[in-house]
């Protein structure tokens, strides 16, 4: 089985809060460990994540010690970054096997054509100033002066910070289906135009619904902040099945 998921924001809220999220992903990984073969984390898995050259933020190691046992059995671990963990580098290549790309790919996965994407940054040309952001937060000279210039504690303390106030803004407003019509129209418009892609997979808008469009399919995968978190998994044929897991206290 091939599996998606995205937007677990591990760390995110208090100290209780991240502790709960992090033990439902975990029982979550427990869950597929079974029989995943390939597992797609399409964005924003840490609600902050900023590597140094030797320092890396405290915590998840429950989540990263499962992560890594999956790719030493062979399971192939892919992380598509988001915007909230844009700034990855080696780290979770070499400590836990993870394959790391930061644009959207159209990749052949179980037989089908699928684009892949966290989504945070498609199809924004008519928002000005969060392509300004986009660019800002993706700039070379903003990464180092952020890594040389800050000692690492407050570097990551205010990183967390504006995650967190980044995360409350949007969660202000309620999400709803007509809220994705800007990735569907890009899924169109890319679909009419390439032509290969048979699936579109994205993450960052914390809603998980499916869409048809024209001979093709647009799946979107929810976040894990309420009581479920959507998924997607894949069969060997290419059937696509979009799934709830349910999120409790349950200690993994």
């Amino acid at each position: 089985m091939i599996y998606f998921v995205s937007d677990i924001h591990l760390g995110a809220g208090t100290p209780e809060q991240a502790r709960r999220t992090e033990r439902a992903f975990c029982r979550w990984l427990d869950m597929v460990a079974g029989d995943v073969t390939a597992l797609y984390l399409l964005g924003d898995i840490f609600d902050f994540w900023f590597e140094h050259r030797r320092v890396v933020p405290k915590g998840f190691v429950r989540v990263l010690g499962r992560l890594a046992e999956l790719t030493d059995r062979g399971v192939r671990v892919v992380l598509f970054t988001g915007n909230h963990d844009m700034w990855c580098r080696d780290y979770l290549s070499k400590e836990c096997g993870i394959e790391i790309y930061y644009r959207p790919e159209v990749v052949e996965i179980g037989g089908r054509m699928v684009h892949i994407a966290h989504g945070d940054n498609i199809n924004i040309g008519n928002k000005p100033l969060l392509r300004a952001m986009n660019r800002m937060f993706r700039s070379s000279t903003l990464r180092w002066m952020f890594s040389w210039l800050l000692h690492p504690d407050w570097a990551l303390k205010f990183g967390a910070w504006w995650s967190g106030k980044s995360r409350k803004s949007h969660g202000m407003e309620p999400i709803s289906v007509d809220m994705l019509g800007y990735l569907i129209e890009y899924a169109r418009k890319h679909h009419t135009e390439d032509g290969r892609a048979k699936l579109y997979i994205f993450g960052h808008m914390h809603l998980a619904h499916r869409a048809e469009i024209d001979d093709a399919e647009v799946v979107f995968l929810g976040d894990w902040s309420g009581d479920k978190a959507g998924y997607v998994v894949m069969r060997e044929q290419g059937d696509v099945e979009l799934k709830q897991f349910n999120i409790d206290e349950t200690v993994s």
